[in-house]
Formats: structure tokens, sequence, C-alpha cells
């Protein structure tokens, strides 16, 4: 018998490192989301009696596969209604019965079934929103809330996409496949759009006790590693790869020892991947060398300049807050005017910064954006205005759910009441 922390600590990570892999190999054989869905969910359910009684197994991938192909036999077996039942069946019970049989080792993007999963889910019989929201639900695990504040949205609202999403799927017969070569641009741009948010939930947890989720920041660099090979001259594609590993390479240096956030500019630069830098650096200078910009190129070329200049100086800042500019010029969003106003804070002073921040106050899409209401407070405060700063510091602290980011936030809070 396994301890049961042990069994629950495994479980935990091979959900975290195996599940999207194996429910993206039984919707293959399956070709059903929401059966897939169920039989894994099932089987990890079976898993947590199982290891404890039995011990883990040397391969938790490969049994939770087994387990909840079992299952999906099992469904289908009871159901004598479901479509394509007995195709179906054949498939399933055709397959060997050892752990290997899933396929776990497949190798190549276009052989490679979670990026099948993706095009499938971003076809453009969906809404935009919907395909996001439906791989990141299939491919990353997010839960339904991660995924409505990665949209500024109500969790109700989103999981009604993600269900109308999967129900379009089934009754469309849309195809779980890599498009062809001449449909591909046209279906990139919403995996991108996914591999972008399922590393930004990876970069920055919306929740939990850690900042940082490694094995989504893992799976999206993966995957984009993936599409850059299925698609080298698509330079959005290079960008969006580019901006995640320079991004990724400063990971271990965003906590200290103890688990505290530690700011870029007191970020030990040892602690960097160098080898994660100079990929994405020559990743961003094929994109560039291509061409045709866009808005992950230039979201890369802002964090670029960061890990080239980790203390920027105020025209270092001006040039970032000149491409945030450029970024709203091409893609307007309120969440890159948040981050231009930062840029601007530092190139130019908080007032001008507040200036840029005001509007944003206003706007219900963010009235719950934590990061948007950390920096108001910072602003307040280096403009002396240290009763407003606290105010702006408690509605961020309110709408933390990371506790990383809340205890900083309590701590620029206390040192500000501490010195007034």
């Amino acid at each position: 018998m396994t301890d049961e922390a042990d069994a629950a600590a495994a479980l935990a990570r091979t959900f975290r490192e195996e599940r999207g892999a194996v429910l993206a190999t039984l919707i293959r054989h399956l070709g059903d989301i929401q059966l897939a869905e169920d039989a894994v969910q099932e089987a990890f359910a079976t898993a947590v009696v199982a290891w404890e009684r039995d011990g883990v197994p040397d391969n938790p991938g490969g049994w939770i596969s087994v387990a909840a192909r079992r299952r999906a036999i099992d469904h289908l077996r009871k159901d004598r209604a479901m479509a394509a039942r007995e195709e179906r069946l054949a498939v399933l019970t055709g397959l060997d019965t050892t752990v290997e049989e899933m396929g776990m080792a497949e190798h190549g993007a276009l052989v490679d079934d979670r990026l099948r999963l993706i095009f499938t889910c971003c076809h453009p019989a969906l809404e935009m929103q919907a395909r996001v929201a439906l791989t990141l639900r299939t491919l990353g695990g997010l839960t339904t809330g991660e995924i409505a504040r990665a949209f500024l949205v109500a969790e109700p609202t989103m999981g009604k996409r993600v269900v109308r999403a999967k129900r379009k799927i089934a009754e469309s017969h849309i195809p779980y496949r890599v498009p062809d070569d001449e449909e591909l641009p046209e279906r990139v741009r919403g995996v991108l759009r996914v591999l972008y948010l399922i590393f930004n939930e990876g970069y920055a947890a919306s929740e939990g006790d850690e900042l940082v989720r490694e094995d989504l920041c893992a799976e999206a660099i993966r995957l984009g590693r993936l599409l850059c090979d299925l698609m080298p001259g698509e330079p959005e594609v290079l960008g969006l790869c580019a901006l995640m590993l320079l991004h990724d390479a400063r990971r271990h240096a965003r906590v200290d020892q103890d688990g505290r956030y530690v700011p870029l500019q007191r970020q030990d630069r040892a602690a960097w991947d160098d080898a994660e830098i100079r990929e994405g650096m020559e990743l961003l200078d094929r994109a560039f060398q291509l061409g045709r910009p866009g808005e992950y190129q230039l979201h890369a070329a802002i964090t670029a300049l960061h890990v080239q200049m980790p203390d920027a100086d105020r025209e270092a800042w001006g040039q970032i807050a000149e491409l945030y500019a450029a970024l709203a010029d091409l893609n307007p969003s309120p969440v890159v005017e948040v981050n231009r106003a930062a840029a601007v804070g530092f190139a130019e002073g908080p007032d001008e910064a507040l200036d840029i921040v005001a509007p944003l106050l206003t706007d219900p899409a963010l009235e719950r954006y934590q990061p948007l209401h950390a920096l108001h407070a910072d602003l307040l405060r280096r403009t002396g205005d240290r009763t407003g700063a606290a105010a702006a510091y408690e509605r961020a602290i309110e709408l933390t759910t990371n506790a990383v980011e809340r205890t900083e936030l309590e701590r620029r809070l206390r040192k500000l009441t501490m010195s007034s």
C-alpha cells in the first residue's frame, strides 16, 4: 500500500503531465470529445483508490490511458443509442491491452495528437472565443474559472461556451486532423491565441499557492515548437514561440528561495536560462526577416528589450512604450493599454501614466482586472498620494487569487502605511 500523500502527489503530477496526451489520443480513437473527457475523468477517479491500494504504477500515463479506454468501452456498451457505437467499440476493443497501446511516444508535428486536437477545437465553424476556451479546457486542463478570468468574463458564461463548442463539433462532424497545407494560414490565428493563453496561465497562475505552473508553460512551448516545425514560414508562429521562450527563460528567477515575488530589476540574471534566450532571439530574428510584423512579434520584441536591459533607463522604457503603442494600433486592447501605461510611467513619469489609466478604471471589462489596480496603486504611490495608493492596493489584493501575488501586494501596502 502506498502512502496516501505519495499517491495523491503522483496523481496530481500525472494529471498535469499526461492528461492532455491521454485525452487527445482517446479522442482520436473515439471521435467524441465529451465521451473521451468523461472516460479520462473516471480513470483519474479510479486511480485515486487503486494507486493508494496497489502502489503508483511504473507508467502512470499508460495506466490512465488503459483505464480511460476501458471506461469508454463500458460507456459504449451501455449506451446502445450512441452514434457510431459499433464502429467505436471495434476500434477500442481492437487495441492491445498493454500500457503502450495508446501511442504515448508519438513524435512529429503531423502525428501529434495534441496538435490535431488544437486544430479541431480551433475549427472556423466555432466562434473564436469558443475555439480558445475549448482547447484550453481539453489540452491545457484549465478549469472553467481559470479560462473565464483569462477572457475577463463570468464563469457561467464561459461554461456555456465550452458546452456549445463541444456540441457544435459533434453535430457538424468536424474532423480530428491537422489541416491541409492550403488551410493552415487561416486556421493558425486561433491556435496561436490558444497557446498564448495557455502560456499566460502557466507563467502567472491566476490562482493557487505558486506564481508559476511549469507544466502549462512547458506544454505551450512544446506545442509552439511543433507549430514552428509545421509552419516555418509563418512569422507570427515564430514570434509567439520567441515570446514564450524569452519569458520562460526568466521563470526560475521570478520568486526567491522562500517563494516570494522578485521584480525584474532585482532578478538574478545568473538564474536565467541562456539557452532559451538564445533560441527566442533567433526565432524573433527569423520572424522579422520574413517582413510581416504582427502582434506576437511586437510582444516578443518588448520582452527582448526587458531581457537585454533589465535595468532599463527612461530611453529604453520609451522604446517599450512605443512598441506598446504600435501594438495598440495593430490590435486595440484595454490590457495592452494597461501595459503601455506602465511603460509610460517609467519613461515619462507617473502623472502621464495616470492620464492613460484614468479611462481604463471605468472600463467594465477591466473592473476586476487586478494588474490595472496594482499599477494604479504604484503610480499613485509615486505621486505621493498615499491614501489613494492604499485604497488601490486594497482593491488589487481583494481581486488577487494567487498567493504569491497577494503576498507581494500586501508587502507593498504595509511598506506604504508604515512610512506614512
